[in-house]
């Protein structure tokens, strides 16, 4: 990677997983606007394959969020949550990623060898998104720095 590298890091994380809820787009985007409507920020998004019409979705808000959140979507839900707070987000940055194969190999197999348990993977063109928990974050972290620097 060059020298436009960023690895940026955020801290008291919360990863929802609501279990077995509809796939259906026009309900997932329901539950966003109701979040949303509550001044509840969502980051990282999951939406698991769908088994006929029910879908695992998951999401990450701060962890400040939680109450709020839970008891917006107890309102409107029937689905099980899964909760899982005070996770960390490691995000590696960088322009020239969308050009360069194997960004994600030495991201994820810098976790691995530091056996990371990672929540959530999200990307784009020019970022890679871990959500690890808090018991893995600094090996972790400093596992990542050292592949991007070689």
């Amino acid at each position: 990677m060059g020298e436009k590298t960023v690895i940026s890091t955020l801290s008291d994380i919360t990863l929802v997983t609501l279990q077995n809820c509809s796939a259906d787009l026009t309900d997932i985007t329901e539950i966003l606007k109701n979040i949303s409507a509550i001044g509840v920020n969502v980051d990282m998004i999951s939406l698991a394959p769908t088994h006929a019409s029910l879908t695992d979705f998951s999401f990450t808000i701060d962890d400040n969020d939680l109450f709020a959140c839970l008891s917006e979507l107890r309102k409107n839900m029937q689905a099980k949550f899964i909760v899982s707070n005070g996770n960390h987000k490691i995000s590696v940055y960088d322009p020239e990623m969308k050009n360069t194969p194997g960004v994600a190999f030495k991201v994820l197999n810098a976790a691995a060898s530091v056996h990371t348990d990672i929540r959530l993977i999200s990307t784009s063109e020019v970022e890679i998104s871990l959500l690890v928990t808090s018991a893995d974050f600094e090996q972790t972290l400093d596992a990542i720095q050292r592949a991007m620097e070689a």
